[in-house]
This record gives C-alpha cells, sequence and structure tokens, in this order.
C-alpha cells in the first residue's frame, strides 16, 4: 500500500508563513529604501549642497544646537573628508558624513515597523513620530558628540565607536519594542 507523500516544503511554508511574510517585508522594503536612498545620492553629487542636502542640513542643525548652549561652532566644507568640519572655538571637533545623517538608521526602523505593519493610519503614524524622533536624537547626538570630542579628545575612539552608535541605535530598538508592544496579539502569530 502506498503512503500519501507530503510535501515538506508547502508544510514548511504554511507553518512559518509569518516569518517568510516578516523576511520579505523587511527585506524588500529595506532594499527598496536602500536603492532610492542610493539613486537620491547619486543625484546629489555636484549638487547646490555639499555633500548632499540631507547630511548638509543635519550639520547646519547640529552647530544651531551647539550655538544655543553658547559654544561657538564653525562649519566647513571637507572636501577630502567628503562632509561638513564642524568645530568648536576654531579647534577640531568632528566630521559630518553622509553616515552620520541617520537616513540608513530610519530606513532599518522603517524596514522594521513595515514588517509587521498593521493598520495603515496607525502604522504611517508612528512610521512618522519615529522617524522624527530618529532623527531629533541624531542631531543631539552629534552636537553632544563635538561637546565630547572638544572637551575629551582622547576618548575619541570609544565615543565614536561605541557610546553615540549605542545612542542612536539604542533609540530605535526601544521604537522597535514600542511597536511590537503596540500590535494586537494575532497579528505577530
Amino acid at each position: 500500500m502506498l503512503k500519501k507523500v507530503a510535501y515538506p516544503l508547502r508544510e514548511l511554508f504554511r507553518k512559518y508563513k509569518s516569518v517568510f511574510r516578516f523576511i520579505i517585508l523587511f527585506l524588500g522594503t529595506y532594499l527598496v529604501l536602500g536603492i532610492l536612498y542610493s539613486v537620491y545620492l547619486k543625484a546629489s553629487e555636484n549638487g547646490a549642497y555639499f555633500p548632499d542636502y540631507i547630511t548638509n542640513l543635519v550639520a547646519k542643525q547640529s552647530a544651531a544646537v551647539l550655538d544655543g548652549f553658547g559654544y561657538n561652532p564653525v562649519l566647513w566644507k571637507d572636501s577630502l573628508a567628503q562632509g561638513m568640519l564642524l568645530t568648536i572655538n576654531d579647534r577640531y571637533t568632528v566630521i559630518v558624513v553622509e553616515g552620520c545623517n541617520s537616513i540608513s538608521v530610519i530606513i532599518l526602523f522603517v524596514a522594521f515597523v513595515i514588517a509587521f505593519a498593521e493598520k495603515f493610519k496607525k502604522t504611517v503614524l508612528f512610521l512618522f513620530a519615529g522617524a522624527v524622533l530618529i532623527y531629533i536624537v541624531n542631531i543631539v547626538r552629534i552636537a553632544i558628540l563635538t561637546v565630547a570630542l572638544y572637551k575629551y579628545p582622547q576618548y575619541e575612539d570609544i565615543l565614536h565607536s561605541v557610546v553615540f552608535p549605542g545612542i542612536i541605535y539604542s533609540i530605535v530598538f526601544i521604537l522597535w519594542m514600542v511597536w511590537v508592544r503596540m500590535l494586537k496579539p494575532n497579528s505577530i502569530k
């Protein structure tokens, strides 16, 4: 007597449907937004703003925060490093480059939230609020890093490589946890 052969691959997909949905949505969103960001960066070359509009804006806003706290920030174009040199009292402190503008981190945040998307309005509002929060925290983070490196240049490696990336990624992680807690219990299955 012949037994009916099970289709293990089909059963696997059925059993882990939500996992595959998450992976496809996350990677798809991340790839699409990453490609769009790459196109934006390519289009920004030789544009009116150096190195690109968003990085330039982040550098200016970080300088404005420093100015608001009584520091004397000055921004310079740094063609060699492809960024904006942000100094305090004419002393080198940081170079704000494309990787400092928080867009890559926001793309990562958006991809995760979309992978667990629920109702359209709820998702869009959370994405907007989260992206704005990440952007603002990043500007404050750059301003604090500038002051920290101005006052404690001997700790540049740990401040730039560990402490300050930890701040931005911690905010993203907290936002992800808030998003997951806001979901209906059945939407995560």
